[in-house]
């Protein structure tokens, strides 16, 4: 690879301020860690792939109406072109078909990470409870997490061909062992 984790690293924090965002980021990136044991070549696309969860919105928070022009861009001149198709294809506004196991694990981790990170931060067991079914009860609910699109979520995992069950259960175990660094654990009672 062309690009180190620890240039990604720096790329990603010079150019997003959110918390929130960044929180996004490294969800992604331990979703697209353990897709790349489930969906890739294993460990020979652990770096690859969890760069590509990492990047995919880096150029958000700094250029909203232009994402993700610009991290394609970068990606590009530094001759990662499988990481800068993968994250056109996730955007599915620009039209760029997800071809490989690695654009497909993208598109239908990106949205559905993000909305089960949603779903955790307001349970106070947070992830250590969460059950696919919650999820799917909160997916049908369209003013919670009203930013998060169903209609690709549903193509994701379309794309991936899987259940939508197994694909929650998924993700939820790939970000459970992190629960705590990601503030994704049980929250103090009130008054505590």
């Amino acid at each position: 690879m062309s690009v180190s984790y620890d240039e990604a690293w720096n790329l990603l924090h010079d150019w997003t301020a959110s918390p929130s965002l960044l929180l996004h980021a490294k969800t992604v990136e331990a979703v697209m860690l353990r897709a790349a044991h489930q969906y890739g070549r294993g460990a020979a696309d652990e770096q690859r792939w969890a760069i590509t969860g990492l990047l995919h919105d880096a150029d958000y928070d700094r250029w909203p109406d232009e994402h993700p022009r610009h991290i394609v861009s970068w990606l590009e001149e530094r001759g990662e072109p499988e990481i800068a198709h993968a994250i056109s294809s996730h955007f599915t506004r620009w039209g760029v078909p997800a071809e490989t196991p690695l654009d497909r694990a993208l598109l239908a981790c990106d949205e559905l990470t993000g909305f089960i990170v949603a779903c955790c931060l307001v349970r106070p067991d947070g992830i250590s409870t969460l059950s696919a079914s919650s999820v799917k009860k909160k997916l049908k609910d369209r003013s919670f997490a009203a930013k998060v699109d169903r209609d690709e979520v549903r193509l994701g995992v379309e794309h991936l061909g899987v259940s939508l069950d197994d694909h929650i259960r998924f993700i939820i175990d790939a970000v459970s062992p992190h629960a705590n660094d990601f503030g994704l654990g049980p929250r103090p009672a009130r008054g505590s």
